[in-house]
């Protein structure tokens, strides 16, 4: 049997940590997870899918995960019941993640609220610089790698070629 759920969406409030009584972590959150197609009126509509992370992952969640970050989620579909506070059989089901991917980095979350709030179908990556290293020196990746060669360029011969 396969019982496998690969999620991305945006958390859409605070993951709540919280300790088992043996001292396990555990996090619960909500992602909301646009849906591929838009309805009659044209509008997007999104699923709100809760999870729950155990241990470490737990942790790191509640850690580095704020409401509306972008997140990843691996993990399996559980179901459970139990009687409520009025008597009647509720019925849960949650994705129990296995993995939680990061799928922002660190300052987008900031630069994001620091911006007026509209219509946010914009870039998920807004105020990342992906040509940015860790030196703080500035790459171009669509830059020419052979723009300092001699005009005479590179000679390749058929025998040079694989196929």
């Amino acid at each position: 049997m396969i019982n496998r759920v690969v999620l991305v969406g945006r958390l859409t409030k605070e993951p709540e940590l919280k300790y088992t009584q043996s001292g396990i972590a555990v996090t619960r959150f909500t992602l909301a997870v646009n849906r591929p197609f838009s309805n009659q009126s044209g509008d997007r509509e999104a699923d709100f899918i809760n999870c729950v992370a155990w241990r470490k992952q737990a942790e790191n969640t509640a850690n580095f995960l704020h409401k509306g970050s972008l997140a990843g989620v691996d993990g399996r579909i559980q179901t459970s019941n139990f009687e409520g506070q009025d008597g009647k059989r509720v019925f849960m089901t949650e994705v129990v993640a296995d993995s939680v991917q990061f799928l922002e980095p660190k300052n987008s979350q900031s630069t994001q609220s620091s911006q007026s709030s509209g219509d946010n179908t914009g870039s998920t990556n807004q105020g990342y610089n992906s040509n940015s290293s860790a030196g703080g020196t500035q790459t171009n990746s669509n830059r020419n790698p052979y723009e300092n060669q001699s005009s005479t360029g590179y000679v390749v011969s058929d025998d040079d070629l694989p196929f």
